[in-house]
């Protein structure tokens, strides 16, 4: 009984001598972080991120490796050869941006671009809008060209702002995923060129789900994200520079705004650039780059068009389902449909945010109400990659229609 009592008493001090040392730290350990986390299965039929296979998962499960080991250098330089085969390039300066689309976007606009130069770009969605705050934010002269949600510009329209702005750039986006529209590319790299002009494509949301040939094209700077249709995780984003696109931004009169995006630089870290040595310049995202690595393995054994032709023929039948049901496509031009983001007017007298959220409870499903212009006009479904398939249309098709019969409906 002696030694309980001593053992008591020596608990107590021991316990109040704890928690002297624990209430000298200000901010003391989150409860939250002392729980374990779980994520839901849900089923991303959003515009971005997709599902990720459980291949590409896989991938990235395997063990770290140093950023710049001799396996993780010939982990990029495969990535460059996919990079070269999803854009259709035989372009040296080839690689992956540490960073989500946002950041290729900046790489792209920051190496091209320098204070006070003219840049003209065309706004038929956000990422112009964008793409026109980030080089007016460097300083550039912008000049836009601009039509209204769910348009596109032709041939005529572009060569008359060219020869009436004589920009060093010109921006567009491939696949505006705001309004799904998919722009026709076809002769805008020679009208570039016969301006000299660095012709800059956005293909973020439609690289590999429609066609694009870099090289063909005639596109000097071009770029995608990870997460969308080739269904890697986010935060790596492929970008490739043409040697006219190169003549320009390794003969710079000063340094680009940002070290990070420095293409002088990332091009050595990258092995663009011939020399025999790689200089550390950051610490890439490893693990990531194994899924990304992954991702475009799968994609070239899929092949760039069989890929295309498949997520032409789902959209399709997804855009006569849709029709079936009596819901309108935002986009009134059918050869300017975006394959991969579908936009669908939204149903009069709902509210759609009460339709995505109903979708979500009830289905564990992902769809979006819409960005920039089209933000309260449109509902948008993505079918990217393995998501893009006739079984994913038919489960989207039956939620709506679900939530059609259980969401709210005002006179109109």
């Amino acid at each position: 009984k002696v030694c309980l009592k001593y053992f008591r008493i020596y608990l107590m001090i021991f316990c109040q001598c704890a928690g002297s040392i624990m209430s000298s730290l200000c901010v003391l350990p989150p409860e939250c972080l002392l729980q374990p986390f779980t994520v839901p299965q849900r089923l991303m039929l959003g515009p971005g991120p997709s599902n990720v296979p459980a291949r590409i998962t896989a991938a990235g499960a395997q063990p770290i490796l140093g950023h710049l080991h001799a396996e993780t250098i010939e982990i990029m330089n495969q990535i460059k050869s996919g990079i070269q085969y999803a854009f259709q390039t035989q372009n040296r300066v080839t690689l992956a941006v540490s960073g989500p689309g946002h950041a290729a976007m900046e790489c792209a606009i920051f190496n091209s671009l320098e204070h006070g130069e003219s840049v003209l770009i065309a706004i038929n969605g956000i990422w112009g809008e964008r793409a026109a705050e980030i080089a007016e934010r460097i300083g550039a002269k912008v000049n836009t060209l601009v039509t209204s949600a769910g348009g596109y510009f032709t041939n005529e329209e572009i060569e008359q702002a060219l020869d009436k702005y004589r920009p060093v750039v010109f921006f567009l986006t491939h696949g505006e995923s705001s309004t799904g529209v998919v722009h026709p590319i076809d002769g805008i790299g020679d009208l570039c060129h016969k301006y000299n002009c660095l012709f800059l494509v956005d293909s973020v949301a439609a690289l590999g789900g429609t066609p694009i040939c870099m090289d063909e094209q005639g596109i000097d700077i071009m770029y995608t994200g990870s997460q969308k249709v080739l269904n890697a995780p986010p935060g790596t984003a492929p970008i490739s520079f043409s040697e006219r696109a190169c003549q320009k931004i390794f003969n710079r009169r000063t340094k680009p705004i940002s070290y990070f995006l420095d293409m002088n630089l990332l091009a050595n870290y990258w092995g663009c650039d011939d020399k025999p040595v790689r200089a550390y310049h950051h610490t890439g995202p490893v693990t990531s780059f194994y899924g990304l690595r992954e991702s475009l393995a799968i994609l070239a054994e899929t092949g760039l068009e069989n890929s295309w032709k498949r997520h032409k023929e789902v959209a399709e039948y997804f855009h006569k389902g849709l029709g079936e049901m009596g819901l309108k496509l935002f986009v009134q031009d059918k050869k300017a449909r975006l394959p991969t983001v579908t936009t669908i007017v939204a149903p009069p007298g709902y509210d759609w945010r009460e339709i995505t959220g109903y979708i979500m409870k009830t289905y564990n499903m992902e769809i979006s109400g819409g960005l920039g212009p089209s933000a309260g006009m449109v509902l948008r479904v993505g079918l990217m990659g393995c998501n893009s398939s006739k079984a994913n249309v038919d489960k989207v098709l039956e939620a709506l229609a679900d939530a059609l019969k259980h969401c709210h409906k005002s006179r109109v």
